[in-house]
């Protein structure tokens, strides 16, 4: 089957507000309703979603290559990602600093915080699992979004204690080479199938707000909201930083304020500057909640007071998206910003905390070699995993296709499941981090190499 023989795409484009014109065919000439993201950008328009959508399991069921359809790879809600930064990839507290006036010790152990890795690596797993099967429960299970952002948050309050000019600098420069790289090939791609940008292109150079794009190319690109999102964390964390160390416990809990403005009092402005308000809103608390355990306040905080919070906050995220499931079709998580926010909060403290309170660093890892090393390689390969994984599960559907050509591999091989899909699109993430892993290491001022040690 052909690209050109895919249905029409039905699901709503990245950004695309009210009234405005739907693209009319999925990424790269497929077209089938499309799943969330680990974390769909959120507008205010957001409680009118598109409805049950399809999985890759569930439009990619077929027996033969002439009916078999396209499973579109879904949207976020990040959760999901990963991560696109130096916070988001590089190795979580290492050897400490000296600690800020007025910002207790929290725990750390000298070299790669084992811990933080073995999350980091999860949280990718379940996006691109999430990208490819589209299960709703996905989310709750792991809040991989949120997640990453707490880590992002960790490490960006570690980092200020440098001059916070150049720790932004840093950041930039570790995020921009390896998404400049990825970008160069979308954008070709997108213009050689008659895009015509405007001057929003300017948002490919650096995506502070939505990068554009056409409806063809929608499935790349779509998943920038993390990037975009990041990287206004990283531009407001020294006052957030500020803020956070004048009143920690206030500031932490009223980070949830944004989130409950926007859903229940003002919905903000309907075009980038909203996308940006909720997807902010929605994991401000998690990044705040990274300060917290870098300055040890998650440490000294009563455990009720922790486990209460946490609980009531995942007991009041999951009834909400329950509760609300009938207005956009599903109980995820990625299509619910309210549920999404207080689930991943409760969840994240709870990681946090249990590594604070308990001195967890999973230094037990490190024993096994092969799991160790797969480990470091998806911590040190991060941004080209998020970046890749989208273009690599489509193209698993045309190579899926030439299987079907082959009598002996349609009688022996389950080419009409989901599963085998899942590990051809892990084959070809695992080319694409040979192939462009390296620019990573540009970025960070290291030798390249194709496989980091």
């Amino acid at each position: 089957m052909s690209w050109d023989q895919q249905q029409p795409y039905q699901g709503q484009q990245y950004g695309y507000g009210p009234g405005q014109q739907q693209p009319a065919q999925g990424p790269y000439g497929y077209g089938q309703p499309q799943q969330p993201y680990p974390h769909q950008p959120y507008g205010p328009q957001h409680g009118q979603q598109h409805g049950q959508q399809q999985s890759y399991a569930q439009s990619y069921a077929a027996p033969a290559p002439e009916t078999a359809e396209l499973p579109v790879v879904d949207g976020p809600p990040v959760g999901t990602v990963a991560p696109p930064a130096e916070e988001a990839v590089a190795a979580p507290e290492s050897a400490p600093a000296d600690q800020p006036k007025g910002a207790a010790p929290a725990s750390r152990s000298a070299g790669r915080d084992r811990y933080f890795d073995t999350l980091r690596a999860i949280a990718l797993i379940r996006v691109v699992t999430y990208h490819t099967f589209g299960w709703a429960w996905c989310g709750m299970v792991f809040p991989s979004m949120g997640i990453m952002f707490g880590l992002a948050g960790t490490l960006m309050a570690k980092s200020l204690e440098r001059p916070a000019l150049k720790v932004i600098k840093s950041r930039f420069r570790r995020l921009l080479p390896p998404f400049w790289f990825w970008g160069f090939f979308v954008v070709l791609a997108m213009l050689i199938h008659d895009w015509m940008p405007g001057w929003q292109i300017v948002f490919w150079v650096v995506p502070l707000g939505d990068p554009p794009g056409n409806a063809w190319g929608t499935q790349a690109w779509e998943i920038l909201w993390y990037l975009r999102c990041y990287l206004w964390f990283v531009l407001l964390s020294p006052g957030l930083l500020w803020l956070f160390r004048k009143a920690p416990i206030p500031v932490l809990f009223l980070s949830l304020a944004p989130m409950l403005i926007l859903n229940f009092v003002w919905a903000g402005p309907d075009n980038r500057v909203g996308n940006a308000l909720w997807d902010g809103g929605t994991f401000l608390f998690c990044w705040i909640l990274g300060f917290a355990h870098r300055d040890g306040v998650l440490q000294r905080m009563k455990p009720v007071l922790v486990i209460a919070f946490s609980l009531a906050a995942i007991g009041y995220g999951g009834w909400y998206a329950f509760s609300h499931q009938g207005e956009v079709g599903t109980y995820d998580l990625d299509e619910i910003p309210l549920a999404q926010t207080f689930w991943s909060a409760g969840f994240v403290m709870l990681l946090m905390w249990f590594k604070a309170r308990f001195q967890i660093d999973f230094a037990w890892l490190t024993r096994f070699r092969r799991t160790n090393r797969v480990v470091t390689i998806f911590n040190q390969r991060a941004v080209t995993i998020y970046l890749w994984h989208e273009i690599a599960l489509v193209l698993a559907v045309p190579l899926t296709d030439q299987f079907w050509k082959v009598p002996a591999f349609e009688k022996w091989l389950p080419l009409g499941s989901q599963w085998f899909m899942f590990g051809i699109g892990w084959i070809l993430i695992a080319i694409a981090i040979v192939a462009c892993g390296w620019v990573e290491d540009v970025a960070a001022k290291k030798k390249p190499q194709l496989l980091p040690k």
